[in-house]
């Protein structure tokens, strides 16, 4: 028996690239975005109660990971890439369906829109369905997962000045927590934990409209260089 699903809405993201995205949601509370809802839920009927809400899950798809044939086994980034599990055991993004989860703070509502942060999701994700959080039944104080049993530790964020001033330039253009932004998600360590790159090594991803790029001066330690208005 097969099923079929269509988008509800699409996320309009901060996120223009799947490099660097956090690997969980709540881990860069400033990354921002706003699920844009398609016809017929688009209308105030579908979203009323919401304001009631503080966090909402989104069952959403992995859109650019799609694979036509199923992985029984994955490398997820948290056991450092060299490692292989059950694919149900992860949340990696190669899965059966290409289906994820992601709880997120949900900071307006409006008829057809919602003001999401602490996103996960990439610009453009279609999203199938949107649940409240539940605090009482989705919060489990006992819960455990021994192979991520706490937040992965963050790396320390240093700023050339140049980059710094750029990077508030941009911010008061965009009316965007943007600083903030570039140090929550760069903090988790984009690059896969297997690469020690030399501090020549340059890395870059895009935020919005600005393209940030960034070295590794010492293992532990990134610097960001440079942050400026993306090409169109």
């Amino acid at each position: 028996m097969t099923y079929s699903v269509e988008p509800i809405g699409f996320v309009r993201s901060c996120f223009k690239e799947k490099f660097a995205i956090p690997r969980q949601p709540q881990l860069a509370p400033t990354a921002r975005g706003v699920l844009e809802l398609v016809p017929p839920f688009d209308q105030g009927d579908a979203v009323q109660g919401l304001e009631q809400v503080s966090h909402v899950w989104l069952l959403f798809v992995f859109h650019q990971a799609l694979e036509d044939k199923p992985r029984l086994k994955v490398r997820p980034p948290r056991l450092g890439g060299n490692k292989s599990m059950g694919v149900f055991a992860t949340r990696a993004t190669h899965r059966p369906n290409g289906i994820g989860q992601s709880v997120v703070r949900l900071e307006k509502v409006e008829a057809g829109k919602l003001w999401l942060s602490g996103i996960d999701l990439l610009d453009g994700t279609p999203v199938l369905d949107i649940k409240p959080y539940v605090p009482y039944a989705d919060s489990l104080p006992h819960a455990r997962n021994d192979m991520a049993s706490s937040a992965p530790v963050a790396i320390a964020v240093e700023w050339a000045d140049a980059a710094l001033v750029q990077a508030h330039s941009h911010a008061t253009r965009l009316a965007e927590p943007l600083v903030a932004l570039i140090e929550q998600c760069l903090a988790q360590d984009p690059r896969p934990a297997y690469q020690v790159p030399t501090p020549a090594r340059e890395y870059g991803v895009r935020f919005w409209d600005v393209d940030v790029r960034w070295h590794y001066p010492r293992p532990d330690t990134l610097r960001v260089l440079e942050v400026v208005a993306a090409e169109p």
